[in-house]
């Protein structure tokens, strides 16, 4: 995918951008897209089971956002307000299916040359640099734990530690993502860390070092 022209990654904000789309200039609004669909795509990733159904969540997505445009009067972070509209349109679509977000190991590795992208989750979880084949052993095991604890949280607290420990994003941000009261994020993040703490404790208590 190109990047963005130099023109606008120097002089452009994404409200600049937002306003020029709004009035019609259609390049603009590809411009945000380039910017952050891969961010949308790899949220949308792990609030789904099928990886083939990321593509088209995505790209309704945007579709979604281009026709909501004149609506967004820049109260909060473009990507902010675009991240809500993602997560709400991935839990469309899993309503219509079904089914039930769960989170993929994906997310917990996440991409290495994505700004955004962190394991901080998993760093908490013992995750070390240590290259021994038992370290190693060690680090897959305690993943695959983390893996199954966060496929197995409510919907609203999978949501809630996604996009504090993967997207980074802060509980002002999540707040508006979400549409809902900073405490109740605050609450959310916490009864995750919680749950997921209680479900993989024994495992960490076994290596010498590795806490919570």
């Amino acid at each position: 995918m190109n990047p963005l022209p130099a023109k606008y990654t120097t002089t452009d904000t994404d409200a600049m951008l937002v306003q020029r789309a709004t009035a019609g200039e259609s390049r603009a609004f590809e411009l945000l897209v380039i910017k952050y669909q891969r961010r949308v795509e790899r949220l949308i990733g792990r609030m789904v089971r099928d990886v083939d159904l990321v593509p088209d969540i995505a790209q309704e997505t945007f579709i979604r956002a281009y026709r909501a445009l004149p609506q967004f009067r820049g109260d909060a972070q473009f990507y902010t307000w675009l991240y809500r509209i993602a997560v709400n349109t991935a839990k469309k679509h899993l309503m219509d299916l079904k089914r039930d977000p769960v989170m993929t190991m994906s997310s917990l590795e996440g991409d290495d040359d994505d700004e955004t992208s962190g394991n901080g989750l998993a760093q908490r979880l013992g995750a070390t640099d240590d290259e021994t084949p038992e370290a190693v052993l060690a680090s897959k095991e305690i993943a695959l734990a983390v893996n199954e604890a966060m496929d197995a949280l409510p919907a609203e607290l999978r949501q809630a530690i996604t996009l504090r420990e993967i997207e980074g994003l802060s509980y002002d941000d999540i707040a508006q993502a979400l549409d809902c009261p900073i405490g109740t994020v605050r609450s959310r993040i916490f009864r995750a860390r919680e749950a997921i703490s209680n479900r993989i404790k024994p495992m960490l208590d076994r290596q010498a070092g590795k806490r919570w």
